[in-house]
């Protein structure tokens, strides 16, 4: 049976590592003076048992850090409650987003009245306080040391908020100094909860609450300067299905196109549901950025024409190669009128296909931006094999690709006193499929040229997010924090 090239990415990594120096080559700018974690599934089968999805392998976190032109890395698996029951039995024991654990008869009534769900944060990493934590879509995230890797134990945070499904991508407002996310709770009425917390402490304060009898899968949202965006995809749930199929959690959602998009736009101070407007079908998992213009709020989000890009994802799919692989959105802009109207325009701004978009987000999250970075494909139907950057101002297009290679998310990180959007480096971690290993790149984020490269001796699974902090091994900035 043919594979793909790239399926060393969808492949088990073991191996447990801290290397002080890797070798690099080219010259790592002297600025670089932090930390850039990444976050991923690593382990794609327990026992006899694989997992289905790319979103369901257990997750690994890694660490590259930066002095004196310098990188040392290091990597560990995170110790939720999934990975550990999973090494103790020798088996997957909690539903993960589409694989659910092999029951026997009893073992399936027990869950049907106890409900084991995964607590496996595979997809961001964010700072809380002082504590580094990684984060998925169920709402416990998991603190570690950022030196060590070493799992520290599940967060607590200091409230009773409640909700089963949480989002990974938090944002942070800069002038407030707080975090913004949501919590959904499934219920005979369920609801959307709003809520910020403050830098320094683990207490999350309800924003706002919305009733909503189908929820919708949304991986991210919006934030603006006054507002914040609820973006609701026609992909939507009953909660008793959910409940009571015993198929695994995204099985259950179903893709009503005639629901279109609900944009719900939230003041940020007084939690007031300031408009709830209806756009045209669409899909996706990454908001850009969003921001208010002329009276209207500006929403960027990386969109499928529908839902059909989660089938895409599923392992075997990936690992086979025997059919052209169409896994990239478009970037469109959906502008809301925030008069009495309930106009909803939309717009293409690019047609070069992309996703895991980044921006300067330090200085331009919430207010209007020129670049935007995210991962590409070079050649037809592959997977992700090229870094991209978009020039909204200028309707311009650069890119980075090499033959056999496959980068993930491109993170920002502006330079000291940069003058310019794009003036600092980009960093990505690349696969090289045909060395079998993997390396940290980085690119001027002004010319796309490449700068440097600091190579890992094994191959690195294709991850998801991560965050570049600054601070070595004192308490760490929120700087360069992004969503």
């Amino acid at each position: 049976m043919k594979q793909s090239p790239y399926r060393l990415g969808f492949t088990t990594l073991e191996a447990e590592a801290s290397i002080d120096d890797l070798p690099v080559h080219g010259t790592v700018p002297t600025w670089l003076q932090g930390t850039l974690f990444r976050n991923g599934p690593a382990k794609f089968e327990v026992g006899q048992q694989g997992y289905n999805h790319w979103f369901d392998g257990l997750a690994m976190l890694h660490r590259f850090a930066f002095s004196g032109g310098r990188v040392s890395y290091a990597n560990r698996f995170l110790h939720s409650r999934s990975y550990r029951e999973a090494m103790e039995f020798g088996k997957i024991g909690r539903r993960e987003f589409s694989t659910c654990p092999v029951r026997t008869p009893l073992q399936r009534v027990a869950d049907f009245f106890f409900p084991k769900f995964t607590d496996n944060c595979s997809v961001c990493i964010n700072k809380f306080g002082d504590e580094i934590v990684a984060l998925t879509e169920s709402p416990q995230p998991y603190r570690f040391d950022p030196e060590t890797l070493e799992t520290l134990g599940a967060y607590a945070y200091q409230d009773d908020l409640v909700g089963h499904i949480s989002t990974a991508h938090l944002h942070f407002d800069f002038q407030r100094m707080r975090h913004y996310g949501y919590l959904l709770e499934f219920g005979r009425q369920s609801r959307y909860h709003l809520y910020s917390m403050a830098a320094d402490t683990g207490r999350r304060a309800r924003v706002a609450s919305i009733p909503v009898r189908k929820p919708a899968y949304m991986h991210s949202f919006g934030m603006t300067e006054r507002y914040l965006v609820l973006t609701e995809f026609p992909l939507v749930v009953n909660p008793l299905k959910l409940r009571f199929s015993g198929q695994p959690f995204i099985r259950n959602y179903e893709w009503e196109p005639e629901r279109g998009i609900h944009f719900h736009i939230i003041d940020k101070e007084s939690g007031r549901l300031m408009k709830s407007v209806r756009s045209s079908p669409y899909f996706g998992f990454h908001h850009a950025n969003a921001f208010e213009e002329n009276g209207e709020v500006v929403v960027d989000i990386v969109t499928y024409p529908d839902a059909g890009i989660i089938d895409l994802l599923y392992l075997d799919r990936l690992r086979s190669g025997h059919q052209p692989l169409t896994a990239l959105g478009k970037l469109t802009r959906f502008r809301i009128d925030m008069s009495g109207g309930k106009n909803v325009t939309s717009e293409t701004l690019s047609e070069t296909p992309l996703d895991f978009p980044r921006i300067d987000y330090r200085n331009h999250a919430g207010h209007p931006y020129r670049y935007i970075y995210g991962v590409g494909t070079e050649i037809p139907g592959n997977f992700n094999d090229r870094l991209v950057k978009l020039d909204l101002e200028g309707r311009k297009t650069a890119s980075w690709h090499q033959n056999g290679c496959y980068p993930g998310e491109p993170v920002f990180v502006a330079a000291p006193d940069a003058s310019k959007e794009d003036e600092g480096v980009i960093l990505s971690v690349v696969l090289d499929a045909m060395k079998e290993a993997s390396f940290l790149l980085i690119l001027s984020a002004s010319s796309y040229e490449e700068l440097a490269r600091a190579e890992v001796p094994h191959p690195i699974p294709f991850g998801f997010h991560g965050n570049y902090l600054t601070g070595g091994s004192g308490p760490l900035s929120y700087r360069t924090l992004h969503s």
